[in-house]
């Protein structure tokens, strides 16, 4: 790997650690922000909401657009409105501001990082150089979900919770001012190849109202009017969407993307994997603040291991063993160990002790460095270079949504089964536990149905072909 290479690989993925840092980072924070800024409870789930749905809604659009106008000017122009937004989330002095801003860090995410994979798959063409790339590159994803909670407890404990925001803004001048040379430029293959502004409107509209009717489904419930309804709208227009990619001359989304078994079962396998995976990061936080008694500085460290655990092997064991073994192979180990710990969780006590009942999963999650880089690989492994930044917008959009989908389901099973044991007398912390084993166990059977589609629809890649000439990547 050149120092040209490696410098772009170190801007993508700086940028990207920002991003996820970021969506993981206010989990721990939200009571200190409540209580500055006077959110109601119902309010302040929007710190998040109003992320994931920017996020989760432009992904798709942003990615085709990087294909279209340009990778490099979309991952510039993604880069430099989530630093404007952090500066502006750091600044908010009312819940209107800060929900404002999160909402523009969203946008600015979904621009930047629709498009990264994109980059990194015509940048690293050879099969074990893109491997060891994705590597690194989900090294510092997984890394980021998993020290953000720490850096969460820590900044806040000991600054304040501005600063959460705030430690973006040298980060993304320093990404944005290396980015301009170290990332190579690339033409776009012209608007008139894809702008479709129609499926545009119909697909980012359904994808918004469609997290934000996941997202709302603890406040108003599975049957209500207001789900029901929204979802029906939401669904609507999703199929309007394929219907529209059907017949318009210059489709958003080319559906043929959709004919290879990898791009279809990796996306699958993902959100089931990570509608799993992020509940558990969420509600694991819950229970260790709210049964054991944890602070947020605590809770952050007690988390340190996961991190520490998915980052060790996504550095330094993931690509030897995908180029050894296949990606296929390395994902099922993955989603093996993830599985067991998961299990091991649905068995945990009111009086847990870290060692012995939380420990374990925060090492076996070490699974998740392998799991991460092999969905990757996969999700673009068909991807021609006229596709790459779709792929990639596409990868990253069912990542979203699978997160989205996670925390909504799970925490409303755990909220419902708390409230039921409360009703028949239990202690709070009693149904607490209760509510958090359910949603453990209904986590670790998504986790068994990426498993299986894993060992049924996927496929290894075959060798990767070379990047056509007029969309190949100019070595630096």
């Amino acid at each position: 790997m050149t120092m040209s290479k490696r410098l772009a690989l170190a801007v993508l993925s700086a940028a990207t650690l920002m991003t996820i840092l970021d969506g993981s980072i206010v989990t721990v924070a939200m009571p200190a922000i409540q209580n500055d800024l006077g959110f109601t409870a119902a309010g302040l789930s929007w710190t998040v909401n109003a992320y994931l749905i920017a996020f989760g809604g432009l992904l798709l659009l942003a990615g085709r657009l990087g294909d279209l106008i340009g990778r490099k000017t979309m991952f510039l122009t993604g880069n430099a409105v989530f630093t404007v937004a952090s500066l502006l989330a750091g600044a908010a002095t009312t819940p209107e501001m800060l929900i404002a801003a999160r909402f523009l860090q969203g946008v600015g995410s979904a621009i930047a990082s629709s498009v990264v994979l994109g980059i990194l798959v015509t940048l690293f063409t050879e099969n074990r150089e893109r491997a060891k790339a994705i590597g690194i590159f989900s090294f510092t994803g997984a890394a980021g979900a998993s020290i953000g909670q720490v850096l969460g407890g820590v900044l806040t404990d000991t600054l304040n919770w501005h600063w959460i925001f705030l430690i973006n803004v040298p980060i993304g001048v320093v990404t944005v001012a290396l980015a301009v040379k170290a990332l190579p430029a690339d033409r776009g293959i012209g608007l008139s190849a894809g702008a479709d502004a129609l499926g545009a409107l119909l697909v980012t509209g359904g994808l918004m109202l469609g997290i934000y009717t996941v997202v709302k489904i603890e406040a108003y419930g599975w049957t209500s009017a207001h789900t029901l309804g929204l979802g029906a709208v939401a669904v609507g227009m999703l199929a309007a969407f394929v219907a529209r990619q059907l017949t318009t001359r210059t489709p958003l989304l080319p559906l043929r993307i959709f004919r290879s078994r990898n791009v279809s079962g990796a996306n699958l396998v993902q959100m089931l994997t990570l509608s799993a995976m992020f509940a558990f990061q969420i509600i694991v936080a819950l229970y260790m603040q709210k049964v054991l008694g944890y602070s947020a500085l605590a809770t952050g460290l007690a988390m340190l291991p996961a991190a520490v655990a998915i980052g060790g092997v996504s550095l330094f064991a993931s690509a030897r063993l995908i180029t050894r073994f296949g990606e296929r192979a390395v994902l099922v180990t993955g989603l093996v160990l993830l599985l067991a710990g998961m299990s091991w969780l649905t068995r945990l006590p009111v009086d847990a002790t870290y060692v012995v009942d939380l420990l374990p999963m925060m090492v076996l999650i070490a699974g998740g460095g392998l799991v991460l880089p092999a969905l990757a690989t996969l999700g673009m492994s068909d991807a021609d270079a006229e596709d790459a930044g779709l792929a990639s917008g596409l990868f990253n959009t069912t990542q979203q949504v699978g997160m989205a989908l996670g925390i909504a389901v799970l925490s409303t099973l755990a909220a419902s089964r708390a409230g039921s044991q409360l009703v028949s007398g239990a202690s709070e912390a009693a149904a607490l536990t209760s509510g958090y084993r359910l949603a453990f166990t209904v986590a670790a059977g998504l986790l068994a149905a990426a498993l299986v589609v894993s060992l049924t629809v996927l496929r290894r890649p075959a060798i990767t072909a070379a990047v056509p000439a007029e969309f190949a990547t100019p070595a630096l």
